[in-house]
């Protein structure tokens, strides 16, 4: 099926099963302990080995020399295998880093050697016993000490529009600061854990991935085989929020190890290499300068954006939300990317627009002060129905409706406009607003659909689960094209012999995944109704029975001879009406600073988003309070805290690394406004979930300033911070 013109009415609109909110199909049996992820994938293949990596202990340098042989006689070691051992391996065409070094190391804790052994203990044992040699070289560990290149790609073409420096430097309210956000960990609970096996030259992995047809692609690149000698099993993934798009080093050496012994071999990374083996959301260094009219209608926007990465490795593309938001006729973005010595800086959720809406919307509050104007006024007054950078006109946008909305039900009105003028008992109370913008993309997603015998359906698709409710929201799409209700439909995820769908990445997921099962079940209703033979333009399904007029037919009866199997998917045209696709939202924030001790504490959080047909409401809004509570973690307490000495990471653990817990979360509140976008896919939805997390850093930030007066540009927000704006005690 083709999506080249708006959506019209069709069978997802009667909403008797899309748009309520189901508890999640998955539910029970991950409260059960029942859902086998990954490293539980115990009975899919006998005789499993153990692996463990040898991490390496320097940030950059060269191995002079591997020793085995002590790891060799531990106890059950069956296999020590080295990068000069290995055999040729290539990197997939996502992720840059290499999954096992030969001679050179590219950064900490990159994978010198993986253990095997009958046994995870004897798997560990033999790992420590390997004894490495290496010359340490000088790298580059810290964003100030990248070497920047202006000619080197980075993924955001600079942009220059109208004529910025005269625009800003005549404006008569200026806004001129640089904003620091800090290397951050996704930390999801799930390890990355592979079990790889061979069976007759064909690799299989039950892995935790969120894109099967980016892996199968790099797992066949990688080992140079092709892509139908490959199976991926993804059913359950323990969270990823980017961090799993595709093979990592787990995939990549459970394989090794597997076709090295001739055995089924299952390898997890601990937590602490997870956090220099894998990816992070990467530092950046931003300039934002915002020149207004007395007015506070923007005349110029400048943002600017630095971070660094492995050669090869993408930039932080922080301008990305600035090219969109705000209206502005004179307008510079540029986004220079640098060469670092550290782990791979790549996707976290929202990437780009999470930490350029810490900086960007900082900006706004500090112009919103110097024009005496009311920060959600300010935004407000710089709406604009067309793309600035593009010049196309937005398919929908709802922006000032989130804005005007999430200001009526936060209690805006109550806000002093100082701050330290709101105090209660040891507080400053404060409130603090922000504005989030995020890609409404979409990707080619199919599925295959079969009516059972019994009248009941079963989906089948390579989609994923991040624990985000896609079992649940395919089931209840096909549910509702077919009338059946949602226990008569089966849903199954995450394996590379189902039809390709987009994966679990960049808000994609929920819209592309449900319109591809969306045109699987239509295909289905019309070789349905053939069968009947009935008109499917007039045909309605419903209770299990297909009808047109007086006719009704069973569904059941339709498969008495068998089961009815289709597969189709959808295809977008990527202009989708020449329009521009993007959605929208407004954060506020309530923030009490303790007076005394400068500790800052949330207190409220609403989030109004603006994003389509939402599918699910309960899914959806756990989505959005999950990147809220992501979003207020960035704020005040997530940073990986680098040795600018050995090139690592040093808090590599969830004891160090600091993210919220539920003591830090007071009152959560998500607003949806009710509208479709017809022109976005025939769910008339929109993506949802990073829009959730896209500017609430910059709330919380805002609320603190207000609350206490200390404007702090460089992420997190700690008391240490803030204790130097504080008045002294009296």
């Amino acid at each position: 099926m083709k999506f080249t013109q708006p959506a019209a009415d069709n069978p997802i609109d009667q909403l008797k099963v899309v748009g309520h909110a189901y508890d999640r199909l998955d539910g029970p049996l991950k409260v059960a302990g029942q859902a086998r992820y990954a490293y539980e994938q115990h009975e899919v293949a006998s005789n499993q080995l153990y692996g463990a990596i040898v991490a390496a202990g320097i940030g950059h340098g060269r191995i002079l020399d591997i020793d085995t042989r002590y790891a060799m006689a531990a106890p059950g070691v069956e296999a020590v295998i080295t990068g000069r051992t290995a055999g040729k391996l290539d990197v997939g065409e996502f992720y840059v880093a290499k999954a096992l070094a030969v001679d050179a190391v590219e950064h900490y804790h990159q994978a010198v050697a993986v253990v095997v052994a009958g046994s995870l203990e004897q798997a560990r044992e033999g790992a420590a016993r390997v004894r490495v040699r290496y010359m340490r070289q000088p790298g580059a560990f810290e964003l100030k000490r990248a070497k920047f290149d202006d000619k080197a790609p980075t993924g955001s073409p600079d942009s220059h529009i109208g004529d910025f420096e005269r625009a800003f430097a005549a404006s008569p309210v200026q806004v001129d600061a640089t904003y620091d956000t800090p290397d951050q960990s996704h930390s999801m609970m799930e390890p990355h854990a592979t079990v790889a096996a061979w069976r007759g030259g064909r690799l299989i992995v039950w892995t935790s991935i969120q894109i099967v047809s980016w892996g199968l692609r790099d797992l066949a690149k990688i080992f140079g085989l092709p892509q139908d000698r490959i199976r991926i099993v993804s059913p359950f993934i323990g969270g990823g929020f980017g961090g799993k798009a595709t093979v990592l080093s787990d995939a990549v050496l459970a394989a090794l190890a597997a076709r090295h012994c001739g055995r089924p071999v299952k390898l997890a990374l601990e937590r602490h290499t997870m956090v220099n083996n894998t990816t992070h959301r990467p530092a950046t260094h931003q300039r934002v300068r915002l020149g207004a009219d007395r007015e506070g209608r923007l005349q110029a926007i400048g943002h600017q954006s630095w971070s660094g990465n492995l050669p090869g490795g993408p930039a932080e593309r922080c301008t990305i939300p600035t090219a969109s938001l705000y209206a502005g006729a004179n307008r510079l973005t540029q986004t220079r990317l640098g060469r670092l010595d550290m782990p791979e800086g790549n996707a976290m959720r929202a990437p780009g627009e999470a930490p350029g809406l810490m900086a960007l919307e900082v900006a706004m509050d500090e112009l919103a002060e110097k024009l005496h104007l009311d920060p959600v006024e300010l935004r407000i007054r710089n709406d604009t129905a067309v793309d600035p950078t593009s010049g196309k006109r937005f398919g929908t946008r709802h922006f000032v409706d989130c804005l005007r909305t999430g200001a009526e039900r936060f209690g805006w009105h109550r806000r002093r406009t100082a701050p330290r003028q709101w105090i209660e008992g040891d507080d400053y109370v404060g409130f603090g607003v922000a504005s989030a913008i995020r890609g409404n993309n979409v990707t080619n997603s199919a599925a295959r659909v079969r009516l059972r015998r019994n009248g009941t359906l079963l989906v089948e698709t390579d989609m994923t689960d991040i624990g985000t409710g896609s079992y649940t929201i395919i089931g209840q799409t096909a549910a509702e094209m077919l009338g059946l209700p949602l226990e008569r439909v089966e849903v199954r995820l995450g394996d590379s012999t189902f039809p390709r769908a987009s994966g679990s990445l960049g808000q994609r997921g929920a819209n592309s995944s449900t319109s591809g099962t969306y045109a699987a079940c239509a295909r289905l209703r019309d070789t349905l109704c053939a069968t009947a033979g009935l008109d499917p333009a007039r045909a309605t399904f419903a209770d299990g029975f297909v009808s047109e007029g007086d006719r009704r037919v069973a569904l059941s009866a339709l498969a008495r001879r068998g089961e009815v199997v289709v597969e189709d998917g959808i295809e977008f045209d990527q202009a989708r009406g020449g329009l521009a696709h993007q959605t929208f939202g407004a954060h506020f924030c309530e923030v009490r600073v303790n007076r005394a001790t400068g500790e800052a504490r949330v207190t409220r959080m609403l989030a109004v988003c603006a994003a389509g047909r939402i599918l699910n409401p309960k899914t959806a809004r756990s989505q959005v309070i999950g990147a809220m509570t992501m979003g207020l973690g960035a704020a005040l307490m997530e940073s990986l805290a680098v040795d600018p000495r050995l090139g690592l990471f040093v808090n590599h653990d969830l004891a160090s690394y600091e993210v919220p817990v539920h003591a830090d979360i007071i009152e959560q509140e998500v607003i949806f406004i009710d509208h479709l976008d017809p022109h976005s896919s025939p769910m008339k939805a929109q993506g949802v979930s990073e829009l959730g997390i896209s500017g609430v850093a910059a709330a919380v930030a805002n609320a603190v300033y207000n609350a206490c007066g200390a404007r702090v540009r460089s992420y997190p927000v700690t008391i240490e911070k803030i204790l130097p704006h504080l008045p002294e005690p009296t």
